[in-house]
């Protein structure tokens, strides 16, 4: 697996897939033909049918702006190449140099025929490629979870992890002082303030519960509004994982060293996912997405509230499995609708699995491992409808 640097990507919104990936891939090419000085931009199944919402045209062509370079936009939304439906193609304008691009989920992009490079995994796939290797080598070396990342990651990832969360924090203080309407034509207003407003003067549980929901609500408003964010896995999802950190952290006073050891734990929940399934929208549906953030979130409340390897497992594996068969169905290609309010309520269901498998010992039917895999067969059983095109489900019935 890779470092959880690749997981937990600083950077702009509204997407992971379709707004960093391919902008990443544009600054890849002109570093690659610096003397190209106008360049075709061919843009193929999810990222050009929901690309426009996404802002990927804006993306790219700013990637090439900054460089001097002119660019022609092309969108072919009913071609769906094999390796992944997020692909663009990059060329000269003469056609004499082209490259074809993957963006495969959270921001990271695969170039066409590209062999991995052998040093990229810095968790190696026999001792720890999945829940259960992992699990099994923490059970036989005494570790936590967390302190597996720093024996493989050395100690300079707390650093970077440290920066992780204070990008987090901020998005949560921009998204509960920004108000008004999100860009993008939907005309959607922002909800966190007023939620967060309405939770503080509530008495008892229910008021406690919308404070969680209004962190991540805050997150993912300002990931629509193109604010700077860390991807968790992924744009899409990324109100999930810092909502939950940081209702429990201000509700029992938990100090950030720990908050920063519970990011460790639930960047490898993640991790795991995108090795053995796919955090992509585009190739599973939402369940990638916001099914893995709550998956990841459950995790790393687990640990806070003082849970076992296992029973953090088990509230992974709750947080996944119940978001099997989640549709990405986004209205005009917007990450807001239904993506935000996803993010708070997967918030407050990962609260939730946390504390049931506290309850418990940790010992479960169905493994992590097990839902991972049952997730990849549902996801491509999914139509390509309700795979990040905005062709399907809610999309289609706002359209009408």
């Amino acid at each position: 697996m890779e470092s959880l640097r690749e997981l937990y990507r600083i950077g702009y919104g509204p997407s992971s897939s379709h707004t960093m990936g391919p902008r990443k891939a544009a600054e890849d090419f002109i570093s690659r033909y610096p003397e190209i000085k106008s360049v075709k931009a061919e843009l193929f199944g999810s990222l050009a049918a929901t690309g426009k919402g996404h802002l990927t045209d804006k993306a790219i062509r700013e990637a090439f702006q900054q460089k001097g370079v002119e660019t022609e936009i092309f969108w072919y939304p009913d071609v769906f190449k094999s390796f992944h439906p997020n692909c663009l193609g990059l060329s000269s304008a003469d056609g004499s140099v082209y490259e074809t691009y993957y963006s495969v989920g959270g921001g990271k992009i695969v170039r066409e025929n590209e062999a991995k490079k052998e040093d990229a995994d810095v968790y190696p796939d026999d001792k720890l490629g999945s829940m259960k290797k992992l699990l099994a080598y923490c059970d036989t070396e005494g570790l936590q979870l967390w302190e597996v990342v720093l024996d493989f990651e050395g100690s300079g990832i707390v650093d970077y992890i440290g920066e992780v969360w204070s990008v987090m924090q901020d998005a949560i203080k921009r998204g509960l002082d920004n108000e008004g309407v999100l860009p993008g034509g939907l005309k959607l207003a922002r909800k966190a303030c007023l939620v967060h407003e309405q939770a503080m003067s509530m008495t008892g549980a229910l008021g406690n519960t919308l404070v969680a929901h209004s962190y991540a609500l805050a997150v993912s408003e300002e990931n629509a509004g193109g604010g700077r964010i860390v991807t968790a896995p992924t744009c899409g999802s990324c109100g999930v994982l810092p909502g939950a950190l940081y209702y429990i952290m201000q509700e029992y006073n938990i100090p950030e060293k720990r908050v920063l050891r519970a990011l460790m734990t639930a960047g490898l929940v993640g991790n795991i996912v995108k090795t053995n399934g796919s955090i992509s929208g585009a190739e599973v549906g939402c369940q990638g997405e916001v099914g893995v953030a709550c998956a990841m979130a459950g995790a790393a409340v687990a640990q806070l509230l003082g849970g076992t390897i296992h029973q953090i497992e088990y509230a992974a594996e709750m947080g996944l499995e119940h978001h099997l068969g989640l549709t990405c169905d986004p209205l005009k290609g917007l990450v807001q609708i239904p993506c935000i309010e996803r993010n708070g309520f997967a918030c407050m269901r990962a609260v939730d699995h946390a504390s049931y498998a506290l309850v418990g010992d940790g010992r479960h039917k169905i493994s992590f491992d097990d839902v991972v895999e049952v997730m990849m067969e549902t996801g491509h059983a999914l139509p390509s409808l309700y795979r990040e095109t905005s062709m399907g489900g809610l999309a289609r019935v706002y359209g009408i």
